[in-house]
């Protein structure tokens, strides 16, 4: 399923650039298009994941350096005969994590400074077995892929306006038709960025927070986890960009886009609480 939801988004990106550009250049535009949509394609594919760790400063650590996550990642990688992961921590007291990687045999897992100091030890195995369960779904190619597609889209759609507002070329007419199609497209793209977004964020939360409680045999360990991290987020906030807000565990504050920011990628934490436990909250602080 998640391989055909990676090939469903790297031909609709193909499709949109090659349309635009027949829009704006006729044939040898939609030429160009394709081999930008052949390039992105390819990048999406083998680099996506090293574009989201750098977007948040994530460093790579050692055993040495973090023995707490690499025991507990370890541990967890055993029980789901999954390969190690690679270990990055992101310079940032906000209390978050994510997983990338186009693989099981390419994945990465990301944890703030703030959440190692925030939770305890079984908190923190929650949540990166939750972090595993996205590795294990093999959802983290399709979520690495849609942070990058919904960037693009939202560059394109600004690309679009300002060359058909001031250098579409033609007659009069045709600049204006051009100019008005690129607003149309400046309008229409945080749409259709955010319907990628949406669309493979909120039922994979579920999926791997069901997958990472069965991990741990402890869905209270992560309910708990979650409760904390929302919690704490309101306090110090991790800002992050609209296209990437869908890798983090919990919903992080959502930076430039405003009109992105009317929509959440993540499903309410209260609910997902509720599928652990069977209560929204795990000691109150959420009620």
């Amino acid at each position: 399923m998640n391989a055909l939801k990676t090939t469903f988004l790297l031909t609709a990106l193909t499709l949109l650039l090659v349309l635009a550009g027949e829009y704006l250049g006729g044939t040898n535009g939609a030429l160009i298009a394709f081999a930008i949509a052949a390039a992105t394609n390819f990048f999406s594919y083998f680099y996506s994941d090293k574009l989201a760790l750098a977007m948040y400063g994530a460093q790579p650590v050692t055993r040495e350096e973090l023995p707490r996550a690499y025991e507990v990642v370890e541990r967890l990688t055993g029980r789901a005969c999954l390969p190690m992961p690679k270990i990055y921590v992101i310079p940032t007291e906000s209390p978050n994590a994510f997983a990338t990687g186009r693989s099981p045999q390419h994945a990465s897992v990301a944890v703030t400074h703030g959440i190692l100091g925030l939770l305890n030890d079984d908190e923190l195995e929650g949540v990166l077995a939750h972090e595993l369960g996205h590795v294990r779904n093999r959802d983290i190619l399709t979520s690495s892929i849609a942070a990058t597609l919904a960037g693009a889209i939202t560059i394109l759609a600004r690309m679009a306006f300002w060359f058909g507002a001031f250098g579409g070329g033609g007659d009069r007419r045709d600049r204006e038709g051009g100019g008005l199609g690129g607003i149309i497209m400046l309008l229409l793209a945080p749409f259709a960025a955010m319907l990628i977004q949406l669309w493979v964020s909120r039922t994979r939360e579920y999926e791997a927070d069901a997958s990472g409680a069965h991990l741990t045999g402890n869905p209270y360990a992560l309910a708990s986890a979650l409760e904390k991290i929302s919690a704490a987020s309101q306090r110090v906030p991790l800002i992050a960009s609209p296209s990437s807000a869908h890798l983090f565990i919990v919903q992080p504050l959502l930076s430039g886009e405003t009109f992105a920011s009317l929509f959440s990628t993540h499903p309410p934490i209260q609910k997902r609480i509720e599928r652990l436990i069977g209560r929204p909250s795990v000691s109150g602080m959420l009620q």
